[in-house]
């Protein structure tokens, strides 16, 4: 009985175990099946090449996301992370600058554009100022002669006089003696009588007398001996220097009066405004003590002086005042009567964005791609801004979310973000030199391709890859196929540009190069460009 039960246990498990190993076997065949496919799929993606869907696109060139201004042109590990290039297709988000945005994106966005255009832009200005005497319109009175002010016509500063106005009337005692003689000598006869008349007459000139006055003197043969001195133009008394009873000296000031014919408007203007407003420009003014009045007149001058507080600079209007109702003091709105400036491109204020140094507008180029440029500005006015340079009549930018697509140029790596197409990268050296030896490949116009061997201070295995040209420029005798002798440095994004680069004679040999691979096969992060 305990025989039966032992050969029963063991048929069991028998059956059993080749039970277990059909399912194992099936098990791994599944496996296998299943795991081939992405193999091959992270194979291929392991070293960068295009999978099956991106056939149709041509690679440009690699690069790491993380340090996305640095290209390579071929795949492999990224210098910098430790991490596979990525291959960047033509078309791609980031090709050239462009960002690629989806038209779904763009509607949730917000994106709204507009055509560049040629048209007139008029130019308008508004300013405040305060009316002011006309100081080339001023008349200013002195005592000709040594006097006593016996009566005084205008006893108040401000007082309006009318031109030819009795002002004030003075008893000179000099014109006694000076036309009591001339009377003597008029009455004498014999010869040589005219002789001394004639310098009679001159010793009154001499006094301080007007020839007015002293035909007064011959017409009614009496002394003068007080003088009336009358307003020489209309306005008011700006300054009254004198009283009744008072000695005045001979060019002693005694009266101020200003014209008010014409008037002055000291207008502000904001320095940012200035270049619109020219000597010559017709202006009108308004008052809020006139309501409903406009005065004409034209700007006579800008001042050259700059309010470091308001940054404003003085503008000098000139305004007619027939009726005399501005006077000094009243505030005044200016209007300058714009100027129209023709066949000039212009967009949307909106679509112009303002970095500190440069200004730079989203262009877009169809089937959702969007590029920066970078523009030169003029003249602002009425949500319209003049551009300058950098922009052609019927092109499109962008007026509303251009800042999110900024934001979605930096998330795509995009290098050439908020740069007009062409305009150069910064470069300032941010750390130490490090050099290399290798062959040059290629130069292109800012950028000059080494294939070199490793670099230990960077530790880089041997690869072939991009450098910005010097700052100056490369040596005459650096050409395609020269075996050189450089240093590098690094600049923003990640990026190196040469130092320093002077050629070599000696020819790496076929030892030395095996060696080197050997060398780059050593370090733990591959290279792109490195033997396989």
């Amino acid at each position: 009985m305990k025989s039966k039960k032992i050969l029963l246990a063991a048929a069991v498990a028998g059956l059993l175990g080749a039970t277990g190993y059909g399912l194992y076997w099936t098990g791994m065949n599944q496996s296998r099946k299943m795991a081939t496919p992405r193999s091959s799929e992270t194979a291929s993606s392991s070293v960068g090449e295009p999978k099956a869907g991106d056939s149709s696109k041509k690679v440009l060139y690699w690069h790491d996301p993380m340090v996305p201004a640095q290209k390579f042109d071929k795949p492999g590990k990224s210098p910098f992370m430790d991490m596979q290039l990525v291959p960047v297709y033509a078309g791609d988000a980031g090709d050239d600058g462009k960002v690629n945005i989806n038209p779904r994106v763009q509607q949730n966005l917000g994106i709204r554009t507009a055509e560049v255009i040629r048209g007139n832009l008029t130019s308008a200005v508004v300013a405040v100022g305060s009316v002011a005497y006309n100081e080339r319109d001023v008349a200013l009175v002195q005592a000709r002669s040594n006097g006593f002010v016996e009566r005084l016509y205008v006893r108040a500063p401000l007082d309006p006089v009318r031109k030819g106005q009795a002002l004030a009337e003075l008893y000179v005692p000099e014109w006694v003696a000076a036309q009591e003689e001339y009377l003597s000598v008029k009455y004498m006869q014999g010869n040589g009588i005219e002789g001394l008349l004639g310098g009679a007459r001159q010793r009154m000139r001499l006094v301080g007398m007007t020839e007015d006055q002293i035909r007064r003197v011959e017409s009614t043969g009496k002394v003068q001996p007080r003088l009336t001195i009358f307003a020489p133009i209309g306005g008011v008394v700006a300054e009254l220097a004198v009283r009744e009873g008072m000695t005045v000296m001979a060019g002693a000031p005694m009266f101020k009066i200003n014209g008010l014919g014409t008037i002055w408007v000291n207008a502000d203007v904001p320095e940012s405004l200035s270049a619109l407003v020219r000597p010559g420009n017709a202006v009108e003014a308004r008052t809020p003590a006139l309501q409903g009045t406009v005065f004409k007149g034209k700007v006579s001058a800008i001042l050259p002086d700059v309010n470091p507080v308001t940054r404003t600079l003085k503008a000098r209007i000139e305004l007619a005042n027939p009726s005399g109702h501005l006077v000094p003091g009243m505030f005044a709105t200016i209007n300058f009567l714009p100027t129209a400036r023709k066949d000039i491109l212009l967009v949307p204020t909106e679509a112009v964005i303002q970095t500190g140094t440069r200004s730079i507008v989203m262009v877009t180029q169809g089937d959702g791609k969007f590029v920066p440029v970078e523009v030169e500005i003029g003249t602002e006015t009425n949500g319209q801004t003049e551009i300058r340079k950098g922009l052609e009549a019927g092109q499109k930018v962008v007026v509303s979310g251009q800042f999110l697509i900024d934001s979605e140029a930096s998330l795509t790596g995009t290098e050439t973000r908020m740069r007009g197409k062409g305009a150069p990268a910064p470069s300032k050296a941010t750390g130490p030199t490090h050099r290399g030896e290798g062959k040059v490949e290629k130069i292109d116009k800012d950028e000059i391709t080494i294939s070199h061997g490793p670099i230990s201070s960077l530790q880089w295995g041997a690869m072939t890859m991009g450098f910005k040209l010097p700052a100056g420029s490369l040596p005459k005798n650096i050409v395609v196929g020269s075996n050189v002798v450089f240093e590098i440095h690094p600049i923003k994004d990640g990026a190196f540009e040469i130092s320093t680069i002077t050629p070599t004679t000696a020819t790496p040999t076929a030892d030395k190069k095996d060696k080197a691979m050997d060398g780059a096969m050593k370090i733990p992060a591959k290279p792109a460009g490195a033997a396989q």
